[in-house]
C-alpha cells in the first residue's frame, strides 16, 4: 500500500495533474478536451495522463480513435483515509 501510495502523492504534486483530476471529477473527457484546458505538447500531455494512470487516479478507455479518462475513485479515497489518518496521528487524535 505505501507504494501505491508514494506513486499517488508524486503524482498529485505536479499542478496540472491536480488541474487534470479536478477536470474529472464531473465526467469523463476525452484526451482533447482535456488538452484543450492545457497550452501544452500533445506529448507533455500524454506523459501527465500516463504519471495518473502509472498512480491508478485515473482509468482510460478507447473507443475507436478517441481515449476517454475517468477518475479512478477507489485510489483517491485510499488516499483520502491515508491522509486523514495522519492527520489525526499528527493531533494528538488517535480515534
Amino acid at each position: 500500500m505505501t507504494g501505491k501510495l508514494n506513486t499517488a502523492f508524486k503524482a498529485i504534486a505536479d499542478p496540472t495533474r491536480r488541474e487534470i483530476l479536478r477536470l474529472l471529477r464531473r465526467e469523463e473527457m476525452n484526451a482533447g478536451e482535456l488538452a484543450a484546458h492545457f497550452d501544452m505538447t500533445k506529448p507533455t500531455m500524454s506523459h501527465h495522463f500516463a504519471v495518473l494512470k502509472e498512480a491508478e487516479l485515473i482509468t482510460s478507455r478507447r473507443e475507436g480513435q478517441t481515449i476517454w479518462y475517468a477518475l479512478n475513485t477507489t485510489v483517491l479515497e485510499d488516499v483520502l483515509a491515508w491522509t486523514m489518518d495522519m492527520a489525526r496521528g499528527a493531533g494528538g487524535d488517535k480515534t
